[in-house]
């Protein structure tokens, strides 16, 4: 049985409870802290994000656990040495994705997987492909709640045949948390593959490595490459721009595919629950600008991890040309084990999956943005960084920017924090416009200022030289 390194092992100066890691903008809501005990729980905050709630003893009292198992403590082991543990054998390595065994671009061919996902349906695919060929018993993905969770559009279930999997497919950008797939888990004997965004899957790593059924039941993790994660508010804000209210909405289409247009234009589509819908394309709302950082969790400020770099196999978007223009969407991937890259390459062989080997270089390409705010960004927040936890990443303090470079960092520090404040502000007095008039005013300085749009850009780039 493989074995991974004990996060104990890890030299920290003091122990942390949950409210220290709450209270410190540093908790993701992954529910891996809640999932343990029969008395704590998952429950929302103010904003819109999920946080651990319990007993006092509980949720104040430092502990080994939350120290060492938290994915943002400082006292757990980080993605490099969770990766060398997992993956002593891999061939390559590049500092930004980690360790691999091969990288792909393209798409699924069979099954309807493509037209189906917001991508190329490559996660759902290889998610079915486990199934089918009895590699898993079950899968724990997210799935839409269709009204039947109270005050949730999204959560966490797990599908045992391909046809319910399906329900699992397309990006979903909602707070969703752990700890009941973890508990069923630990009830229910079986071989897992979990789906999950990178910190719930380093978190899913750093319970294997001293829970012997986590270990043994969690065979396969498939990752999901992230930009950051959002507040429930930004399905509410979306809503308030459609003229619908949240309690009308029974689901959401975060990214509606249509084969006419590039597959970066994002379009959102709400169903109402009495029969009718809505769709708005991104750019027509005031806070749909995904870099700028509306509704961001906090937490995401302190991750240096965009590709999922502890996950089996990880998916992302293939945000270069000519992928992003193909409305059909396109996939692309990095195997980190030598049983998936063998699955891969017989899918190829018998064409059922469309895909041409990459290099690093060329994954790097398709997510430079998020890997430059969580390298160069991240550098750079943590050189202000004084207050409350001090996070333990693989990337130094540095203030090596230019002026116009830290102002866009800044900016979407402040957009991130003060987004979730005055929505809030904004659907307590029953003045929507406080909070879009803000957005938009704020989006398009940042637009400006971090790409050159308009008549602001114009000034800044003047003033500002990049």
């Amino acid at each position: 049985m493989q074995r991974f390194p004990d996060p104990r092992r890890n030299p920290v100066e003091r122990l942390y409870s949950p409210a220290d890691i709450v209270r410190s903008g540093m908790c993701i809501g992954c529910g891996s802290c809640a999932a343990g005990g029969s008395t704590a729980t998952m429950r929302w905050d103010r904003d819109g994000f999920l946080k651990p709630a319990g007993p006092r003893d509980w949720y104040e009292a430092p502990s080994e656990h939350v120290t060492h198992h938290c994915p943002f403590a400082p006292g757990a082991a980080d993605e490099t040495k969770i990766a060398i543990a997992r993956f002593p054998t891999a061939p390559a390595y590049h500092s930004s994705i980690g360790r691999f065994e091969a990288a792909y671009v393209g798409h699924a061919n069979d099954g309807g997987f493509r037209p189906g996902g917001s991508s190329g349906g490559l996660t759902t695919w290889v998610a079915a492909e486990l199934l089918r060929i009895g590699a898993v018993d079950a899968v724990a993905h997210v799935v839409p709640t269709n009204g039947k969770a109270s005050g949730a559009l999204f959560q966490y279930g797990i599908s045992r045949t391909p046809d319910a999997l399906r329900s699992g497919a397309k990006s979903r950008y909602y707070p969703v948390e752990l700890s009941q797939v973890l508990r069923e888990v630990r009830a229910t004997p079986g071989r897992y593959a979990i789906v999950g965004v990178p910190c719930f899957i380093k978190a899913i790593h750093l319970l294997r490595s001293t829970d012997p059924t986590i270990r043994e039941r969690v065979t396969h993790t498939l990752g999901l490459f992230c930009g950051h994660q959002k507040s429930a508010a930004m399905v509410e804000s979306f809503a308030w721009q459609m003229r619908c209210e949240l309690g009308e909405v029974r689901a959401v289409d975060y990214r509606i595919k249509d084969e006419r247009r590039p597959a970066n234009w994002y379009r959102a589509h709400l169903d109402l629950k009495d029969g009718a819908n809505a769709e708005q394309d991104w750019w027509h709302f005031a806070d749909g600008d995904w870099g700028a950082g509306f509704f961001q969790n906090p937490a995401c400020d302190w991750c240096d991890d965009v590709v999922a770099e502890t996950a089996d196999i990880s998916f992302g978007d293939a945000w270069v040309e000519p992928y992003s223009s193909d409305g059909r969407g396109t996939n692309v991937v990095i195997v980190r084990t030598r049983e998936l890259r063998d699955l891969i390459e017989g899918a190829r062989a018998d064409g059922r999956l469309q895909l041409e080997p990459v290099d690093a270089e060329f994954v790097i390409q398709t997510q430079a943005a998020g890997l430059r705010h969580r390298r160069e960004g991240l550098a750079y927040r943590l050189s202000w960084r004084r207050r409350g936890i001090r996070p333990a990443k693989r990337v130094p303090a540095s203030t090596q920017l230019s002026v116009r470079r830290k102002l866009v960092y800044r900016l979407r520090y402040s957009i991130a924090r003060w987004s979730n404040r005055l929505f809030r502000l904004a659907r307590w007095l029953h003045a929507r416009a406080l909070y879009l008039i803000w957005a938009r005013v704020i989006l398009r300085f940042y637009q400006g200022i971090a790409w050159s749009r308009g008549s602001l850009g114009a000034l800044f780039d003047r003033v500002l030289p990049r």
